[in-house]
């Protein structure tokens, strides 16, 4: 079975660094991961292997970075005035959220600091990484109208009051 667009996918997951075996990120144990399919809900690498699994299989899928969170992009780093900053306890690799040119919500790392700049870099944690997920596929099916057009697990409204709403 080949799960190309508009099915739930729910999965558990394990991430880890290619090669490594420190546990980078992990809902096993927790609620399942669910997601879209064909909506880029999910780092495409990993969408790609998954959307051939069946429910139940479990694999080792091992994402290149740039099909992942991408490679590190040098003219990501930026150096600001230390007073943009005031009030912050700064500490190196601490994240930061803002708010960026068109309102959207933007995360920053910090790099280094001293009393006058702060060098923040604005790459996702994991660029220029390979990453390697152990997944189980939990259940896999149809998305309903609702989910497709809303985008959103669940469909984004209720009609019968059942799902939590009032």
């Amino acid at each position: 079975m080949s799960t190309e667009k508009n099915h739930v996918m729910s999965i558990e997951y394990d991430l880890t660094e290619k090669g490594g075996s420190e546990i980078l990120d992990s809902n096993k144990g927790h609620q399942p991961l669910e997601f879209i399919t064909g909506k880029n809900q999910i780092i495409p690498g990993l969408e790609d292997e998954l959307v051939k699994m069946e429910k139940g299989e479990e694999k080792s899928i091992t994402v290149a970075a740039k099909d992942a969170y991408g490679e590190v992009n040098p003219e990501a780093v930026e150096t600001l005035p230390r007073e943009q900053f005031a009030g912050l306890d700064l500490q190196e690799g601490m994240q930061l959220y803002g708010q960026g040119e068109n309102g959207e919500t933007v995360m920053v790392t910090v790099k280094s600091f001293d009393d006058n700049t702060v060098t923040i870099d604005y790459n996702h944690p994991l660029a220029g990484k390979d990453l390697t997920f152990n997944v189980k596929v939990v259940d896999v099916r149809e998305a309903t109208p609702d989910e497709v057009l809303s985008g959103q697990v669940g469909g984004g409204h209720c009609e019968s009051g059942g799902c939590g709403c009032s």
